[in-house]
């Protein structure tokens, strides 16, 4: 389900929806680019120095296996007309590493939706996250929650 889709509010993400996106592939550049603003590890930033590594060669940093997982579905448009914004994020798991080359793509499944108990035009919404190689591996999952607005809300009111 990639691409943009109709404007989805707060009560179109009933429990247990699913969405998957298009995937993405990672090149060596982005890798060592991302790595070298915001984690500058050798095994994320030295194609020598990550050889060396217990990974055997070059790696993604975690956190940007995260940000483009988000990346992906945010793409979808399916936050695009409602979302106010993003309230933490849970359990946050790698499981296989990420390298140049590899292609991933979000499966997103809504797992929980409540009204705001303060303000009637919003609600939260629990999203699990998992990022899927090329290969159907799962390389990373987190919980995400996001505040959005309800149906015929206007973001400011």
């Amino acid at each position: 389900m990639g691409g943009a889709m109709n404007a989805l509010y707060f009560e179109d993400f009933e429990v247990g929806r699913r969405f998957t996106t298009l995937g993405l592939t990672l090149t060596e550049a982005e890798i060592i680019h991302f790595a070298l603003t915001y984690d500058p590890q050798p095994f994320h930033t030295d194609v020598e120095a990550a050889q060396r590594s217990p990974y055997g060669g070059l790696i993604a940093s975690g956190f940007q296996t995260i940000a483009l997982v988000f990346r992906l579905f945010a793409q979808t448009g399916a936050l695009a007309a409602a979302s106010i914004g993003g309230s933490g994020m849970d359990e946050i798991r790698w499981y296989v590493p990420v390298r140049p080359g590899d292609t991933l793509h979000a499966e997103v499944e809504v797992i929980e939706r409540r009204p705001s108990a303060s303000r009637t035009d919003r609600g939260y919404v629990r999203f699990r996250y998992a990022g899927v190689n090329q290969h159907g591996e799962r390389v990373l999952s987190f919980l995400a929650n996001q505040l959005l607005l309800k149906r015929g809300a206007v973001f400011g009111d």
